[in-house]
């Protein structure tokens, strides 16, 4: 049986484990563009691109 001090000492371990696996799941979710959001700028497909302003 272990003592509760490693018990304790492996269930923080486990949970920063955990934790920065979260984290990095949460970040990786929304890390790149749909392509919609990625080609919005251009316009509706079959249609001439807004025009822009140039200075």
């Amino acid at each position: 049986m272990a003592s509760n001090t490693a018990v304790t000492s492996r269930r923080r371990v486990r949970n920063h484990k955990k934790a920065g696996r979260d984290r990095k799941r949460q970040e990786s979710r929304r890390s790149t563009l749909t392509a919609a959001e990625l080609f919005a700028a251009l316009g509706e497909p079959g249609k001439p691109a807004p025009k822009t302003s140039q200075k």
